[in-house]
């Protein structure tokens, strides 16, 4: 660990020992130390994706060969509220122009298959890739509409169009019992390394901290890498694993929802933070290597540091912050970030587009 590191991750050990996880976010004044240079770069654009009758979640972009923008997201029936992603979620295709927007519903791409399949009850968690020739769209399912069943998976198509092929089986399973791993595997972030490997990030926790949790929050959110020579797997997990590991802050901090890329020689994370700096921000970190990553900065802030919005409806209790980061790339340079945030004219949820300035 280089030494600037060390300091700034003992000043986060002893922040953590005077602020709970579930505290509300502190100031962050412009120019501190804590606020990222990619945070600085952030220009908000305003709310996408915003359907009458439906929750929004998980919009991951892509520019494709039409010069177009295609949006894959998460949607389910406003009428089962927020929490019906685990046991309703289907993933959608919208398209558009320009970035911004304006989007236009082309289709339902994948919706759950019912009984007897992995991917019954819910997909979620979409995250499109342009790999090989093929569009790579990487996504969790479950099959029994709760949160035990969690498995990353991979669909495939040689258009954005379709048609997707999906697979029998998960594309990775939990560790075993007793294992960091070993209750699901969700939040998928793929890449193809330089080296010409294949990468997959994905989120876990262990089952006995999230059936017995000691915290308010269940279980500790860490992040794994599983490598593979071929996108369709085997993926085969690092021994260093979690390559992401807040847990001995000492108040439960932990992050999710991550995306990862490389760039200028480095890979770069963004997470949703679950304590460290708060609940409502967002938490960017680099790596030489992928596998050991910086301390955290804040990656970006709760909606109220960029715009102004009315009071929060009182069902929706995730209100003003932004989570599930994901980052379009055109001529291979980031230049929109793309997020999911409850509100909206409709008062669900929807899309939240920054400018990558």
């Amino acid at each position: 660990m280089e030494r600037r590191d060390f300091i700034y991750t003992t000043f986060l050990a002893s922040l953590a020992v005077s602020i709970p996880a579930e505290a509300h976010d502190f100031f962050i004044p412009e120019n501190d130390p804590k606020l990222s240079d990619f945070e600085k770069r952030l220009t908000p654009v305003g709310r996408a994706l915003e359907f009458e009758d439906y929750y929004v979640w998980c919009n991951s972009p892509i520019e494709g060969h039409d010069g177009k923008i295609h949006v894959f997201f998460s949607r389910w029936p406003k009428s089962k509220g927020m929490g019906a992603w685990l046991n309703g979620s289907e993933i959608a295709h919208a398209v558009a122009e320009k970035p911004e927007g304006p989007y236009e519903y082309v289709s339902t791409v994948l919706a759950p298959r019912g009984a007897g399949f992995w991917d019954g009850t819910t997909c979620h968690n979409p995250s499109i890739h342009f790999v090989d020739g093929k569009y790579a769209l990487f996504y969790l399912g479950n099959s029994n509409g709760k949160f035990d069943t969690k498995r990353v998976g991979l669909a495939t198509a040689d258009s954005l169009y379709g048609p997707w092929k999906r697979p029998d089986e998960p594309l990775l399973q939990p560790g075993k019992e007793g294992e960091w791993d070993d209750y699901i595997t969700t939040n998928p972030s793929f890449l193809k390394h330089p080296n010409g490997e294949y990468w997959l990030y994905y989120k876990s926790l262990d089952k006995e901290g999230y059936l017995h949790p000691k915290f308010s929050i269940k279980g500790n959110r860490k992040y794994g890498l599983a490598i593979a020579k071929s996108l369709y797997g085997p993926y085969i997990k690092y021994k260093g694993n979690p390559v992401v590991d807040f847990s001995k802050m000492g108040n439960n901090q932990q992050c999710e929802d991550a995306f990862v890329w490389y760039e200028n020689k480095k890979f770069k994370m963004l997470t949703r933070d679950m304590g460290v700096f708060g609940m409502d921000k967002g938490l960017y970190m680099e790596s030489k290597d992928g596998k050991h990553w910086s301390a955290p900065q804040i990656g970006y802030q709760e909606l109220s540091k960029y715009i102004t919005q009315p009071e929060a409806p009182k069902h929706l209790n995730r209100y003003g912050r932004v989570e599930r980061p994901q980052i379009l790339f055109q001529k291979g340079k980031p230049t929109y970030l793309f997020t999911a945030s409850q509100g909206g004219k409709y008062e669900t949820a929807s899309g939240f587009i920054f400018k990558i300035n």
